[in-house]
């Protein structure tokens, strides 16, 4: 069979294919440029090439590789080539497979670690150390995965022990809370009208299910563009300026108004660390289930311009995922 035919028939593969020098001097920018390497995902072919699969973000990847290796005073190429005779794509796909699998190990390795002094341990592990073992794994899982580019074996497993050390850091969280206690009906936060800010948004809508949900059941609410309002006889300012109850600190009003309820529960306390994290931006729970709240929060105050039917729908959304959370913990 000619090659002319061969060519016309077989389905090839492109490939980036990147080949750089460097003075013998420049050992930091060697070290640097192989670094930059690893971290986009390429693999070496006897460690003179360097190959990505081709596709617009990888030769990005590249170019700037590239960049890195010319500022150091050196020379590269970065060329697309496809495979004639030698090592075929699939065989190379598996140079890709094989150092995806090997990071995974290496995370799941470590994860398996990490559960495994949690075990040792006679006392409580502390739960916001787990929470951010939680997120460095999770993140470095996210790295992985992004240069990921043929579904090496190896990633669910590491999802899967990832998984386990969240649960084992949500029991800790949860194992010395103990069920909500509805604030006392008598007390003098019954029937209150309770004062905020007009356009309500995260705290604000957060804040009215918890009043009414577990303090001031009886709650009516009043919406005001005055940013020095003075409350009326029999009612309560909260999350604005000068308010009764608002930003303490570093604390958002939700975790300003859950002082007033006997025993939060666990449920309630997850709740605030979003609330937090979403108010504030400072990041300092990390909550995996921000982002998603977030989202659908954006989605309530777009669809519905006023004031009461933000309350009304954040709080059946605020209800479940209560539930959710207290399901979660049961």
């Amino acid at each position: 069979m000619g090659k002319d035919k061969i060519f016309a028939e077989r389905r090839l593969r492109s490939w980036w294919v990147f080949a750089f020098y460097l003075p013998g001097e420049s050992a930091y920018a060697r070290v640097k440029v192989w670094r930059r390497l690893q971290d986009i995902g390429a693999v070496s072919f006897k460690k003179a090439l360097y190959l990505l699969p081709e596709s617009p973000e990888t030769l990005e990847d590249l170019e700037w590789t590239l960049k890195e290796v010319t500022t150091a005073g050196g020379q590269g190429i970065v060329f697309s080539a496809s495979v004639v005779e030698g090592l075929s794509d699939g065989e190379l796909q598996a140079l890709f497979g094989a150092a995806r699998e090997a990071q995974y190990k290496e995370l799941a390795d470590e994860i398996r670690k990490t559960l495994a002094s949690l075990d040792r341990s006679r006392g409580r592990p502390a739960a916001a150390e787990m929470s951010d073992q939680v997120v460095q794994f999770r993140e470095r899982l996210s790295a992985v995965e992004a240069i990921d580019f043929f579904q090496a074996n190896g990633r669910e497993q590491v999802q899967a022990l990832i998984d386990s050390l969240e649960s084992r850091a949500q029991e800790s969280a949860d194992s010395a809370a103990e069920p909500a206690v509805i604030a006392d009906s008598n007390s003098d936060l019954s029937g209150r009208v309770w004062v905020t800010r007009a356009n309500i948004h995260v705290d604000r809508m957060a804040s009215a299910w918890l009043i009414r949900r577990f303090i001031d059941p009886a709650a009516r609410f009043k919406f005001v563009t005055d940013r020095n309002y003075q409350p009326a006889p029999g009612e309560l300012r909260f999350d604005m300026y000068n308010a009764e109850y608002t930003h303490d600190a570093d604390r958002c009003t939700f975790e300003v108004l859950l002082d007033l309820i006997d025993k939060a529960d666990a449920a309630l306390k997850r709740i605030a660390e979003i609330i937090h994290d979403l108010d504030l931006r400072d990041h300092k729970y990390q909550r995996p289930e921000a982002a998603g709240i977030k989202a659908m929060l954006d989605g309530l105050a777009a669809n519905h311009e006023r004031d009461e039917d933000r309350i009304e729908r954040a709080g059946l959304l605020f209800e479940d995922i209560y539930k959710s959370f207290a399901k979660s913990r049961a």
